[in-house]
């Protein structure tokens, strides 16, 4: 990533010259002046070890003057730095939630009002009396005195010999600020000494001499060099070049990235040979005229997609994206029926018991029309029963089968597997999905997922998936209202419910399921489910539903609730994805501050999915700003990938995707797939050209970018061998 630049350096003991060595990026930081060997270990737990690590040691912000503002200037509303001197503090309770924490910042204008609600206690070590701090955030003011709610704040240290803070700021400097561990502050290696370190190291030996992108790379997308980007990172001459700086060094990360799945993408093509699905007969046509309703253009298109791939004799590698309701699982099932006109078998994994049900009830009412036989795989089958399966399976009588991650257990095994398809995959291991497609030699294989991810986020970890995306709902959905409202107004709630129900309507009662107390929230549904039977709503027919129940009782419940002989299913979660039952229009979620987004608009699913209006109603007791955030965007729109977007803005990419997802975001050190998608288009289009072109970087040309790529590039990406 950075060049081999070489500087002699010579080494003293005793003031007698021992050695000399080449400097290069892969030397140790232990050759800087101010690192020995206590800081060397401090400095490694944050992944610097070598010159090229700490280069790559990128500020996390930057204070500026051109938005400081003295306190006497400051107006309502601004969000600016401001730079003084904590001129006293105060704690204020002691009651977990209703300590507070304040400190007084002073200038020469005048005096800011600091404080903080939350970290109370970290906060009252933090800021001390006497020390000069650089605060940012958003001025509001009570009466002529002007506040700062929770700001973020820098310590700004005075000169020990060297520039200051304060004398960096007083020249009109940008000033980095680098992220730093308690042990890095406790061994001294604070901003302002991580600014000296870089900066002697830059003395020693430059970083990006040598390039890691082709001169028409860098000239076609207007980047600045490798190492003017690295000067200007982290030495800003200016706002402009600090932004052409992070432009060049996140588009390089994420064409390398990207350059990953180009290669992937392409040895796939290249040397995997999948059944080729030359016959769209009678199945296909059958099941297309059997439909009670018009396919939307999202799902045709999906169709279109599939069927390309199906007949390409590359095995599919596909991602399927579709906003809950908009219709995945027959997009799904056409695949799966033109599979059955090859001769081939399909292998449809759900996550859970409730979902593989539904869907090989759905299945079985559509297929065996058309002479397909369909079968399911679960973990709790009696024996003869499965056994029964497994022989219909391996003997080819079965064309079809769904189940749960019991598919891919020892002794199942299948006549003539073609199609593999995995619904809401991000809820599988890496490992499962894998085991699933090595039933067959090179299977074809459809991701699906009713949780939309940020486009971003979809070409970073599956960069090297063809992905289909439905976007438009079935004709006759109609939007579902959603309303916020307090533990206080849950009879009122109540009562709209019961007039649904009144109505002929049918409703859900949702409680949180959270893994830290999961007896504890239990044991609360199933209570609050034997009081509003017994109080509440003792006219009314209530059923129970949680995932502690065996598959059979859930089953019953369900289907009993499908049928309309339940008027109010309470349950936990296990009612996210799968339940479908058009005639029920209200939902009603219990500490709904509990939920993830994503969750929320998973539950709120379940209801409008029918020709009637459909209400979800947000109940919360306690709601800290990140929960007012969710529940807040819960109300303001119905689009999931809107929600999506609203959730990893929130919560981060990692986060969204989970462990099992977000291998390839690991080696990202700057760029952000929340924000740079118009970075990542860019780098992506260069990778997959380069590959079209190359597709091993076996030319002259490209030995470089070959050579980069391993060197620095592969490892950091190589968990996102699966997607």
């Amino acid at each position: 990533m950075t060049g081999n630049k070489i500087v002699k350096v010579q080494i003293y003991k005793n003031f007698i010259p021992v050695t000399t060595i080449n400097m290069t990026g892969s030397t140790s930081v232990t050759y800087l002046k101010g690192v020995g060997s206590k800081k060397a270990l401090i400095l490694k737990e944050v992944g610097i070890v070598t010159f090229d690590d700490l280069f790559d040691y990128y500020p996390r912000r930057y204070l500026d003057r051109s938005v400081m503002k003295s306190i006497g200037t400051l107006a309502d509303g601004e969000t600016v730095t401001v730079v003084g001197t904590v001129i006293k503090t105060q704690l204020d309770g002691d009651t977990p939630g209703r300590a507070r924490f304040k400190a007084w910042l002073g200038d020469a204008t005048g005096v800011l009002e600091l404080t903080w609600f939350r970290g109370v206690r970290y906060f009252s070590r933090s800021v001390v009396q006497g020390e000069s701090l650089a605060v940012y955030g958003k001025v509001s003011y009570f009466g002529s005195h002007a506040q700062m709610q929770h700001p973020d704040f820098d310590r700004l240290q005075a000169t020990d010999g060297e520039c200051s803070d304060f004398e960096l700021y007083n020249t009109g400097k940008i000033i980095p600020i680098y992220p730093t561990s308690e042990a890095m502050k406790q061994a001294s290696l604070g901003s302002k000494q991580m600014r000296t370190l870089i900066a002697r190291a830059f003395e020693q030996g430059a970083p990006g001499q040598r390039e890691n992108l082709t001169a028409s790379m860098v000239a076609d997308n207007g980047l600045l060099s490798l190492a003017e980007a690295y000067r200007e990172i982290h030495f800003p001459s200016s706002h402009e070049r600090l932004e052409q700086a992070r432009c060049r060094l996140k588009w390089t990360e994420l064409f390398y990235s990207q350059l990953l799945f180009a290669l992937r993408h392409s040895e796939i093509r290249r040397n995997k040979a999948a059944v080729k699905f030359m016959h769209s007969g009678e199945a296909t046509q059958k099941l297309y005229a059997s439909l009670p309703y018009t396919l939307t253009d999202g799902q045709k298109n999906a169709v279109r997609e599939i069927y390309r791939d199906l007949r390409s004799g590359s095995p599919m590698n596909r991602l399927l994206q579709g906003d809950v309701g908009s219709g995945k699982t027959i997009v799904a099932m056409f695949a799966m029926a033109l599979a059955a006109d090859n001769a081939l078998q399909s292998a449809f994994m759900a996550p859970t018991e409730i979902l593989a049900v539904q869907h090989y009830l759905v299945m079985k009412r559509y297929f065996t029309p058309l002479g397909l036989q369909v079968g399911i795989l679960t973990g709790k089958q009696g024996k003869k029963v499965r056994q029964a399966v497994l022989d219909a399976l391996s003997s080819g009588e079965l064309h079809c089968v769904i189940g749960t991650h019991a598919m891919i257990e020892h002794g199942v095994s299948y006549s003539n597997l073609g199609l593999v398809i995995i619904d809401e995959q991000h809820r599988f291991g890496v490992l499962q999905r894998k085991a699933l497609q090595e039933k067959a030699i090179n299977p074809h294989v459809l991701l699906m997922t009713a949780t939309p991810i940020p486009r971003t986020l979809a070409m970073g970890v599956f960069g090297d998936l063809d992905v289909s995306v439905i976007r438009d709902k079935p004709a006759g959905r109609r939007p579902i209202k959603t309303f916020l409202r307090s533990e206080q107004e849950k009879m009122k709630v109540y009562d709209f419910l019961r007039s649904q129900i009144a109505q002929g309507r049918q409703g859900y009662i949702v409680y949180p399921l959270v893994e830290e107390s999961e007896k504890m929230d239990l044991k609360a549904a199933v209570e609050s489910y034997h009081e509003l039977s017994a109080t509440l709503f003792p006219d009314l027919r209530l059923g129970l539903i949680h995932g502690q129940m065996s598959p059979d009782e859930k089953e019953t419940v369900m289907e009993q609730f499908r049928r309309g002989e339940i008027d109010l299913l309470v349950g936990t979660t296990v009612i996210e994805v799968g339940v479908d039952v058009p005639n029920a229009t209200v939902m009603v979620i219990e500490h709904a501050e509990r939920f993830g987004l994503a969750q929320l608009h998973q539950l709120r699913g379940r209801v409008g999915r029918g020709e009637h209006s459909s209400s979800c109603f947000l109940l919360y007791a306690k709601m800290s700003a990140e929960a007012r955030e969710r529940l807040g965007a819960m109300e303001s729109t119905n689009d999931g990938f809107v929600i999506s977007e609203i959730d990893a803005k929130i919560r981060g990419a990692g986060n969204i995707l989970g462990k099992e997802q977000s291998g390839s975001l690991s080696g990202l050190r700057i760029a952000d797939l929340n924000t740079d998608y118009t970075i990542m288009q860019s780098a992506r289009s260069a990778a997959f050209a380069l590959v079209e072109k190359d597709g091993q970087l076996r030319a002259a040309e490209h030995a470089m970018i070959r050579e980069c790529y391993l060197r620095q590039y592969h490892d950091r990406f190589s968990l996102a061998d699966i997607g």
